[in-house]
């Protein structure tokens, strides 16, 4: 198969990189929060658990940008 030259391959840099990791550590560290009150604190978030999760990312987020 010929490529053409004005083709251009998907990459990611370590930039782009960069940012990938720190959405997944968010989305970790919101879901490890919310199941985490959910288990110690005994809270039921029910249908609003991904609200909680995306809450506890941001939170999570907003505290590492202080430190």
């Amino acid at each position: 198969m010929v490529e053409s030259k004005n083709s251009v391959r998907f990459q990611l840099n370590a930039k782009d990189m960069k940012k990938v990791w720190k959405g997944l550590l968010i989305a970790v560290t919101g879901a490890v929060l919310t199941y985490g009150s959910e288990a110690i604190l005994n809270i039921d978030f029910g249908d609003m658990t991904p609200l909680a999760v995306a809450g506890w990312g941001v939170l999570a987020n907003l505290v590492r940008k202080w430190l």
